[in-house]
């Protein structure tokens, strides 16, 4: 069934991350999920007024908030697809984000309303009327959301979603929180024990948790977030397969929303090579980052001095007095400004952010090991790159 709605839903000969492939996921994923959380929200609510069980209708309620999450999502799709225009020019990608934040802000409220009905439960105990048709129901809804999950668990990694995949999540959560309502019907069915109030809490606690992590996940994105180590990692072997590019520094990505991601990045090469020559090599691997990970990638060119035995040495001793202060500082963009009587050292340093604010300790302690290690009066003049990466 999985295979078939991929198949049937999802435009075919064309690639994961094209906009129209995103966008029929979005839509295949919020129709299904509508649909049959639905169905399982009359089949439990009508239940659970007839037996009484706050349980079964917290559960129920939840999949009303599952219905609304897989609308939301829908339209969230919907208007991550719109074009750029002159007041958005890197596009509405970031509606999926935004669609995501909605959902998670939807199920922490419902959380609370939930949260409160079971208090009162425990409070104020009432029997549970037990039934088969109960117990088929909530039978029902676990295998019902097991193949939810799988369905958008398959469709979020092709797609690579994480609104998706958190929608897969949530549906996996739902059999855990679904399993507990059982239970608690078992229990008091056979040991008269009224737990429903405390397991219609636990479910409140689990959805509250649930829609707190969501939007932990689905904030960070909108406020910044670094690029995956995954990526940079990527972007790094892309740019290193060129000869000429003898190392890259001041990586950054930021992203506009799935499919709307830019970067910028620094290449060192060797200050003899032709110029033109350079940027017709640069201009492919920004084509070539594009085709094989979908980062618009802007890529500045800095010459180094390359064979120049002093200036060689003289960086080879920098960085081997940086790794002894911490293996994490690296350098880049070296040069030595030779004066009559002091030769400045004119560096910039990849910092990592635990170390902060240490950057006058840093460089004195450079300055102290230098003057240790090499004859001859020297002036540092360093500028401090925090988190961008560098090789």
């Amino acid at each position: 069934m999985v295979k078939f709605l991929m198949k049937a839903g999802l435009p075919k000969g064309l690639a994961p991350s094209e906009p129209k492939v995103r966008s029929a996921a979005g839509r295949l994923s919020g129709i299904v999920g509508i649909i049959c959380n639905l169905a399982l929200f009359g089949a439990k609510f009508l239940i659970g007024t007839v037996s009484g069980s706050v349980s079964i209708t917290a559960d129920a309620m939840n999949n009303l908030s599952d219905a609304s999450s897989s609308l939301v999502t829908f339209i969230g799709f919907k208007l991550a697809e719109k074009p750029a225009d002159e007041d958005h020019p890197y596009g509405h990608a970031r509606f999926e984000y935004l669609s995501g934040l909605a959902v998670a802000v939807m199920i922490i409220l419902i959380g609370f309303e939930l949260g409160k009905t079971s208090v009162n439960k425990i409070f104020h105990p009432t029997a549970v009327a037990f039934s088969i048709p109960l117990v088929l129901v909530l039978v029902l809804s676990i295998g019902i959301k097991l193949w939810l999950s799988l369905f958008n668990t398959r469709l979020g990694k092709y797609i690579d979603s994480t609104a998706i995949l958190a929608t897969a999540a949530d549906s996996r959560n739902d059999c855990i929180s679904t399993g507990a309502v059982l239970l608690a019907a078992l229990v008091e069915h056979f040991t008269h024990w009224h737990i429903d109030g405390y397991m219609g809490l636990a479910v409140a606690v689990f959805i509250l948790y649930s829609g707190w992590t969501l939007a932990k996940d689905t904030i960070s994105p909108l406020l910044g977030e670094s690029a995956s180590p995954e990526l940079q990692k990527q972007i790094a072997d892309l740019v290193k397969q060129e000869e000429a590019v003898l190392g890259y520094h001041d990586l950054m990505v930021h992203d506009y929303g799935p499919g709307q991601r830019f970067g910028s990045l620094h290449v060192e090469m060797d200050q003899t090579l032709d110029a033109l020559w350079c940027h017709e090599l640069i201009d492919n691997l920004e084509r070539k980052c594009l085709a094989e990970l979908g980062v618009h990638l802007s890529i500045h060119y800095d010459p180094v001095v390359v064979g120049d035995p002093v200036v060689d040495e003289t960086r080879d001793c920098i960085c081997r007095l940086l790794k002894q202060q911490d293996e994490r500082l690296s350098l880049h963009d070296f040069r030595m400004v030779k004066g009559a009587g002091h030769t400045n050292l004119v560096f910039d340093i990849n910092i990592p952010h635990e170390l902060a604010g240490q950057e006058k300790a840093i460089q004195k302690g450079l300055e102290n090991a230098l003057a240790e290690a090499r004859q001859g009066k020297y002036y540092l003049v360093i500028t401090f790159d925090r988190g961008g990466s560098a090789f």
